[in-house]
């Protein structure tokens, strides 16, 4: 991570084409699309380096698993991320995500999954193919059943890629990126920040679960609230080296592409009745390997307006523990600890709002902010990104 003990914290003397409030995966993709358009840029950010929800995931671009619009927005998001590892010499393989399949009923799930939308979009895999990912040995395959390989799905170093973003963007002509400095308040064409006014003709809001601060209506209209992750970096067994995301049965009860299958419903019946214990967190057991070998493990989910700085131990041993189980080793040894925190809400995963002339907020709301993130930018900047409505929750 760029750890560069004096960022740039000036403010432009001229006025920008663009303003973007947040330094954050969505607001840096944003000003990559508008300086790709030409446009000069602004980005304000309070903190002196991204340290957010950006820096704190997975670093899976999770295509596949979207449905409907989103699956269109995140295919586009792809592109872009392609794009950008080009120009700021991004690490990003196209290593795509391996769903494991440890039941009859988990590889119905990817097989009806593979039936819409083709085998070039899911490819089956078998039991020792998946074990052999898993760096298994041939004796220690006999739990699995399958899995599937979702070749579209794309792999970053989250820790790495917003801040060499950011170096790069601040690198372009046209390109200020002020660091600690915090937005006090916005109107069209002006962000009254701590070091003073910034003017724009356009003026994006990319703060994630904290538009409550500048926009306290609009956030408790959307239902947002702060989604808190257990999330741990461990040691990588010495025969794992996949760099494909790593995807389990709880992975997919969480994203749509899967829930939407036949065989969903059966499935957390089966999860319900051997690991509700896992149900009972909102896991999503999953894992992916950085560049230097290490792997990043977790995840669980709890949701509040405000969230509490403590982590419960008992839920990362947990995660820890079936995360062991799906490699197929007796345990891992933890490296790091760290609690994941972004927006989320019941009412819908994106919130798009005008909430001033030239001004709108753009907040993430179902933790998929760097599947999508450089998807919305297009989209911004080509017009076809409507305001949404909030709705009722959804189940």
């Amino acid at each position: 991570m760029n750890n560069a003990s004096a960022p740039s914290t000036a403010l432009p003397r001229d006025r920008s084409d663009l303003v973007v409030v947040g330094a954050g995966i969505v607001g840096l993709a944003h000003a990559f699309e508008a300086v790709r358009r030409g446009l000069s840029v602004t980005v304000v950010e309070r903190d002196r380096r991204p340290v957010g929800a950006s820096v704190r995931n997975f670093g899976h671009c999770c295509v596949t698993a979207q449905r409907g619009e989103l699956l269109d927005l995140a295919l586009r998001s792809r592109s872009g991320w392609v794009d950008a590892a080009k120009s700021a010499g991004l690490w990003a393989p196209e290593a795509g995500a391996l769903v494991v399949a440890r039941s009859a009923t988990e590889l119905a799930v990817l097989e009806e999954l593979r039936d819409e939308r083709g085998t070039d979009a899911v490819r089956m895999r078998t039991r020792d193919e998946v074990g052999e990912a898993l760096g298994r040995s041939a004796e220690g395959r006999a739990d699995l059943a399958g899995g599937a390989l979702l070749p579209a799905d794309l792999r970053v170093d989250p820790r790495e890629a917003a801040p060499r973003l950011a170096d790069w963007l601040a690198e372009q002509p046209g390109v200020t990126i002020s660091w600690g400095t915090n937005v006090v308040g916005v109107e069209s064409g002006t962000v009254h920040t701590s070091r003073g006014p910034v003017h724009g003709d356009r003026i994006l809001l990319c703060v994630g679960h904290d538009l409550d601060r500048l926009y306290p209506t609009e956030a408790e209209a959307h239902g947002i609230e702060r989604c808190r992750l257990s999330m741990a970096r461990v040691a990588a067994p010495d025969a794992f080296r996949t760099d494909s995301a790593v995807l389990t049965a709880t992975s997919m009860l969480r994203y749509d592409g899967f829930t939407a299958m036949p065989s969903a419903d059966r499935l957390r019946a089966e999860v319900t009745a051997h690991s509700p214990e896992l149900l009972d967190v909102v896991a999503n057991v999953m894992f992916t390997r950085l560049p230097d070998g290490t792997v990043l493990v977790g995840d669980s989910h709890a949701y509040d307006a405000t969230e509490i700085p403590f982590q419960d131990e008992a839920t990362t041993e947990l995660l820890l523990r079936e995360a062991s189980r799906v490699l197929g080793v007796p345990s891992v040894r933890v490296t790091e600890r760290w609690q994941g925190v972004y927006a989320s809400s019941a009412r819908g995963p994106l919130l798009v709002r005008d909430v001033a002339p030239g001004v709108r907020a753009l907040s993430v709301t179902s933790g998929i902010g760097m599947t999508l993130s450089f998807g919305l930018a297009a989209a911004t900047f080509d017009g076809s990104l409507v305001e949404t409505t909030s709705g009722p929750e959804q189940d």
